[in-house]
C-alpha cells in the first residue's frame, strides 16, 4: 500500500477545504508519476493524471479504505494509459518465452567474467535511467503493466491482481518475465559497448564452453529466480537453488545482475509534475469538485 493513498484518505475524512487540495495534489502525484512510468510521454502523463482525477471527483468523498481508493485509481489510469499508447507506438502484444529471455552461453560467459554487482551500492544516473526507461517501454503492455506496478509502484501481488484482474500466479510469472527482458535488454546494450572496445578473452571462451553443459539445470533455476528474489520459495527450495549457484559461476553471475536490475527498477526517480501545472489542474479540478461548501 502506497502511503500518499493513506495519507488521501485521512485528509478527505478531515471535509475542509485545505485538507482536500492537500489530498489532490497527493493524488495528482501518485497517478502522474505512475502514468509517465507505462506512457512514457509527459503529454499522455499529463492528460491521463487529469482525466482520471476528474473522474474520481464524485467518489472521493465515499472512499474509506486506502486500499479500495488505491485500486480503483490505478485501474482507470492503466485503461487510459493503454488506451494513449495504441494511439501512438506501443508495444506489440506478444507474450514472453522464458526460453527466450535465458541468457545464451556467451552472455553468461561475460556475466561470469565481470566485477560482482553490488545492488545496495548501485547508483542510478542519467544516461543508467534514460536506458532503464527505454527498456521498460519495450515491454509488451501486459508485462510492463505489472512491472510497474509492482516494482517501480510498490504494490504487492494481491494489490496488482485487484488492479488488472489477474490471478496471482500469473501476476508471477508475467512479473519475472518482464524483470527478465529489462535484464535482457539493459545487457544487451552493454555487450554492444564492450564489443567495440575488446574481444572475447581465452578465460571468458572457456567459461563459454562450461557454461554450454549446463542447460538443463540452469534452465530449471532460471524460471525461480524471481521467487527466490523476493523471498516466496520453501527452504528446500531456497537450499537447491543456493547449492546449484554454488557450483555454477555464470548463473551466481547472472542472479546478481537480475538483482542489480530489480533494485534499478525501485530506485527509479519518479517524474514529477512541474509546480506551476500541478497547481493550475488542481485548482481547476477543485473548482469541479461537487461538494463546493468543503473548498471554502
Amino acid at each position: 500500500m502506497r502511503k500518499e493513498i493513506e495519507q488521501a484518505i485521512t485528509l478527505l475524512s478531515q471535509k475542509d477545504g485545505k485538507s482536500l487540495e492537500e489530498a489532490l495534489e497527493l493524488l495528482q502525484d501518485t497517478v502522474f508519476s505512475f502514468s509517465m512510468k507505462v506512457c512514457g510521454q509527459r503529454e499522455d502523463a499529463e492528460d491521463t493524471m487529469q482525466e482520471v482525477l476528474v473522474k474520481a471527483l464524485p467518489y472521493l468523498a465515499k472512499f474509506e479504505s486506502p486500499r479500495a481508493l488505491l485500486v480503483w485509481l490505478y485501474k482507470v489510469a492503466k485503461n487510459r494509459c493503454l488506451m494513449s499508447r495504441r494511439k501512438s507506438k506501443f508495444a506489440p502484444k506478444r507474450e514472453l518465452s522464458l526460453d527466450e529471455l535465458m541468457p545464451d552461453r556467451l552472455a553468461l560467459a561475460h556475466l561470469a567474467q565481470e566485477r560482482p554487482v553490488n545492488p545496495e551500492t548501485l547508483a542510478i544516473r542519467s544516461q543508467q535511467a534514460r536506458r532503464l526507461r527505454e527498456a521498460i517501454q519495450q515491454l509488451p503492455p501486459q508485462y510492463r503493466i505489472v512491472l510497474v506496478l509492482r516494482d517501480m509502484e510498490g504494490l504487492t501481488d494481491d494489490e496488482v491482481g485487484d488492479i488488472t484482474g489477474l490471478r496471482p500466479g500469473t501476476v508471477r510469472v508475467r512479473l519475472h518475465r518482464a524483470r527478465l527482458f529489462v535484464r535482457q535488454t539493459l545487457a544487451r546494450d552493454g555487450d554492444h559497448r564492450r564489443a567495440r572496445h575488446h574481444a572475447l578473452s581465452t578465460r571468458t571462451a572457456k567459461v563459454a564452453k562450461n557454461a554450454e553443459r549446463r542447460p538443463a539445470s540452469c534452465k530449471a533455476m532460471f524460471a525461480q529466480l524471481s521467487d527466490y528474489l523476493d523471498e516466496q520459495l520453501d527452504d528446500s527450495l531456497c537450499e537447491k537453488l543456493e547449492e546449484h549457484f554454488a557450483g555454477c559461476a555464470p548463473c551466481e553471475a547472472f542472479l546478481a545482475s537480475l538483482e542489480s536490475t530489480i533494485e534499478q527498477l525501485r530506485s527509479m526517480p519518479a517524474e514529477e509534475l512541474k509546480p506551476g501545472v500541478a497547481a493550475k489542474i488542481r485548482k481547476e479540478l477543485l473548482e469541479q469538485y461537487p461538494f463546493p461548501q468543503l473548498t471554502k
